[in-house]
């Protein structure tokens, strides 16, 4: 790569959202005398008799969980989305309101308490693919349901109410922000080239080899080249493939090897339960063919120099644009380091 973009201060392009990231590659060089972060206790029991999420405990609605061996899903008891919502919309001139309505579900990745998915085996993570891809199938079908937001947030640094071992899925009627972004870009790009806009991204990718920390023969764990948090992450199949579904099955053992590689690497930089808000972006579940689409899934973690200090996203990435210190380079060699060393 270039040495000016390793550097001089530069702004990179987000293909996906058609926006730009300001890079400044200096600014790592600056003393830090800001808020450190406590690190959360490094160990936790298997079982929690208080967490509302383990095997046989009963939930703050009352409800009691089942006694589940691997993965368990429910509906969210505090939904921020609910399916039968009375319709309005309000149209007063510059003042627009609607209503939205959807299904949200919690699903518990495992009954063991002091698990993440960086210390589940592959075999389990694949119990989670699984879970995910019924999950987008089911709620897909449900009517007045367009789009299935699958995503987990890890660590209490990233706003996660409870440590065990879980993750989300929201469903909705209509396409939330990012997603229509990303919508409008692969369209564009496959209406002219008749290719998969990630796919072809992929290609220079695998090229160049800068940016990768991890790939097998279904998979790319990658630093986009626009990434905004430090050490940004994405998985990318393949395959030109619209959603997870189509994921041939033996393949989705692939896709949990490489879950499995980017969260234990994760674990081994800065030697903590590292923190992140993951999720999958793919096609919506309307009527339309979506065959521009590419599925992905994005890790965007917040730690920056240490396990207790982290990146904010104020000031200027507030009121201007998003901004990040290190390159994506510079996070892609060391992440990959980390992962020749673990494999």
């Amino acid at each position: 790569m270039e040495d000016y973009l390793q550097n001089l201060s530069h702004k990179r392009f987000n293909i996906l959202t058609n926006e730009w990231v300001l890079v400044s590659p200096h600014r790592t060089k600056r003393p830090w005398q800001g808020q450190e972060e406590e690190l959360p206790k490094a160990e936790r029991p298997t079982h929690d008799l208080n967490c509302y999420l383990c095997a046989g405990n009963t939930r703050a609605n009352g409800e009691v969980n089942p006694n589940y061996e691997d993965v368990f899903i429910f509906k969210n008891d505090f939904a921020a989305l609910t399916k039968n919502t009375e319709d309005f919309k309000l149209d007063q001139g510059l003042l627009m309101a609607e209503t939205e309505s959807g299904i949200c579900k919690v699903v518990c990745f495992s009954p063991d308490h002091s698990k993440s998915l960086a210390q589940m085996s592959i075999k389990e993570i694949e119990k989670v693919i699984y879970a995910w891809q019924q999950e987008y199938k089911n709620l897909g079908k449900e009517e007045g349901i367009n789009y299935v937001q699958i995503f987990e947030n890890k660590g209490e640094v990233m706003g996660c109410s409870n440590p065990h071992p879980h993750g989300q899925i929201w469903s909705q009627s209509s396409l939330p922000n990012e997603v229509v972004k990303k919508d409008k870009s692969q369209y564009s790009y496959f209406s002219k080239e008749k290719n998969s806009l990630l796919g072809d991204y992929l290609k220079q990718e695998l090229k160049q080899k800068e940016r990768i920390i991890f790939e097998n023969r279904a998979f790319v764990v990658l630093v986009p080249f626009w990434a905004i948090w430090p050490y940004e992450a994405m998985i990318i199949p393949k395959m030109h493939q619209t959603d997870i579904y189509q994921i041939p099955i033996s393949e989705t053992i692939l896709f949990a090897e490489a879950i499995s590689v980017i969260t234990r690497v994760y674990d081994k930089l800065f030697n903590c339960s590292f923190p992140y808000s993951s999720g999958i972006h793919q096609a919506p579940t309307n009527e339309s063919s979506n065959k521009h689409w590419h599925w992905h899934m994005s890790f965007y973690p917040p730690l920056l120099r240490s396990a207790t200090v982290k990146k904010f996203m104020v000031g200027y990435e507030m009121f201007g644009s998003p901004q990040r210190d290190i390159t994506a380079e510079f996070a892609a060699n060391v992440l990959r380091d980390i992962a020749n060393k673990l494999f």
